[in-house]
């Protein structure tokens, strides 16, 4: 990739749609929060920690993840991990974060949810008024906890509607498919709440099928196992379905073998609305911009194709006509210049 193509890349205005806030959580900053916290954790050092970050499946590393999460407490630690995040996010040319985050995770530590929330929109609100992105909150439920456990955290989360943007599925997906949460998410809807979730990243097509036609999602979070199928490749070409694809994520959980090999480049060439996103940066080796140069570089995409992958982003998030508009010009002015 030339030096030219690697400048704007790092440049370009673009927006990120699938990030999980606590999996953005430095080994330096969870260390930190456990000293100011007094939380023991199982690992010496910092090193011992990435040292971990050696994953073969989801589920290894959702157990490392959930245990880096131990360590956020008080509505600062909340704060502190999204404003971490934040700034690497402006210094990526983000304008535009719609942050997941998984309130489960800390309610079932005893920590309340508006503990959570209150903490991440004080930053969100932060990022916006220092840097100038503009930043939202997507409440995720775990798919391998119950339906019923869902429905409590909607329930808990409605003092707190104003602050959200909309509701979201992860976790651990096999064996978990999208329609098991058919009644929180027909609830979510009612609430006037996007709905997104992640299907079709170690899950068959089926679960992506699943989550448009049962759940009625906005989003397909992954999405890459789409390609197995392509009656619903035509779907999401037809209907200009977004997929949240998270390039070192699906090579660090060995969904690919290689980054060369990743289908994003036949995806985005077909006409799916494909977007790149860091998923868990802390865990996966690289927030957004990295996950643009190296997918450019191993898939050699072009300039063009990385506008299309920037225009997606901009289109698919969840914004107003007017705060749209005023994204797509912003896109248009820095490509034109550059």
């Amino acid at each position: 990739m030339s030096t030219d193509l690697a400048e704007f890349i790092r440049g370009i205005p673009k927006a990120e749609l699938h990030i999980h806030i606590e999996g953005s959580l430095e080994p330096e900053l969870i260390f930190a929060m456990a000293e100011r916290n007094g939380v023991k954790l199982a690992y010496p050092s910092v090193e011992a920690l990435r040292a971990a970050y050696a994953f073969t499946s989801l589920q290894s590393f959702l157990d490392i993840y959930y245990a880096g999460a131990s360590v956020l407490i008080t509505e600062q630690d909340f704060h502190d991990m999204a404003w971490a995040y934040f700034e690497r996010a402006h210094a990526d040319h983000v304008i535009h974060a719609e942050l997941f985050f998984d309130p489960q995770t800390h309610t079932e530590r005893g920590i309340d949810i508006g503990v959570v929330i209150r903490g991440l929109k004080r930053a969100c609100d932060a990022a916006q008024e220092i840097f100038g992105i503009r930043a939202r909150l997507i409440l995720c439920f775990l798919r391998h906890l119950s339906e019923d456990d869902a429905i409590a955290t909607l329930e808990a989360a409605k003092p707190y509607l104003d602050d959200l943007i909309g509701v979201g599925l992860d976790s651990s997906e096999v064996g978990h498919p999208p329609e098991k949460f058919a009644r929180v998410f027909a609830m979510a809807r009612e609430l006037g709440l996007h709905v997104v979730a992640h299907a079709g990243e170690e899950g068959p097509p089926e679960y992506v099928w699943s989550a448009l036609d049962v759940l009625q999602v906005e989003r397909i979070d992954h999405g890459v196992r789409s390609i197995q199928d392509e009656r619903l490749m035509q779907r999401l070409i037809a209907s200009g379905m977004a997929l949240t694809v998270c390039p070192l994520s699906n090579l660090k959980l060995c969904v690919f073998k290689t980054l060369a090999e990743h289908n994003l480049k036949h995806m985005l060439e077909r006409g799916v609305r494909v977007t790149i996103n860091s998923d868990d940066p802390a865990y996966f080796g690289g927030y957004i911009n990295q996950n643009y140069l190296e997918t450019a570089a191993a898939l050699g995409l072009d300039r063009d194709q990385v506008i299309v992958l920037a225009r997606n982003s901009l289109e698919a998030a969840f914004t107003t006509t007017s705060e749209r508009r005023a994204d797509l010009d912003t896109l248009a002015a820095y490509c034109t210049k550059a």
